[in-house]
């Protein structure tokens, strides 16, 4: 039953889905699965699952604006965005909704055209200035309950790759490149 609500949710986003033109993803526990590692100088360390890494490259390939917002710091986050070829990677922000409205403003992108995928409290600060308040499975119930849908993945484990399906799906895009693959050339 509760799979069919989550899928109900969906039906009546694939518009927005199609018309985005940025998504803004949170970090800990939506790119990774919120687990802190610390090697043992102390350096932290995050692991990235890497089919969310491609279903990002594949959102770029079809000209979506992608960024990180991350209260977080500590270098891997910034890593990650480098090897993505991910322009805007803001960490260290401790109040969201300045930094995401300066970035759409940046980007000449409408509130309406912003999706934000978050896990935790924080993430519900930017609720009123995006499109689509976006959580993975394993979110904090608060923000399950305030967004617009949740995905069936949790973060860290395919959350990001199953939003970017559903976005590709929604814009025409996806069924080309799952009958045909994608080819990462320097075009």
């Amino acid at each position: 039953m509760r799979h069919l609500l989550r899928e109900w949710q969906w039906q009546g986003r694939r518009r927005q889905l199609a018309q985005l033109q940025l998504l803004v993803l949170d970090v800990d526990g939506v790119l990774t699965d919120g687990g802190l590692w610390f090697n043992p100088d102390g350096q932290l360390q995050k692991r990235f699952d890497v089919r969310d890494g491609l279903g990002l490259k594949l959102l770029q390939k079809v000209g979506l604006h992608l960024a990180f917002l991350s209260g977080g710091r500590g270098g891997a986050t910034e890593v990650r965005a480098r090897q993505l070829g991910i322009e805007h990677c803001l960490v260290g922000i401790k109040d969201k909704p300045p930094a995401l409205s300066a970035l759409q403003e940046q980007l000449g992108v409408a509130q309406s055209r912003t999706a934000f995928l978050g896990d935790d409290l924080n993430d519900l600060a930017v609720r009123d200035h995006v499109g689509l308040l976006l959580a993975p499975r394993d979110a904090c119930r608060p923000l399950r309950r305030q967004a617009d849908a949740v995905l069936r993945h949790r973060g860290g484990h395919g959350a990001v790759r199953e939003l970017a399906e559903r976005i590709l799906q929604a814009r025409g895009d996806w069924e080309r490149l799952r009958r045909h693959g994608w080819r990462d050339r320097n075009d």
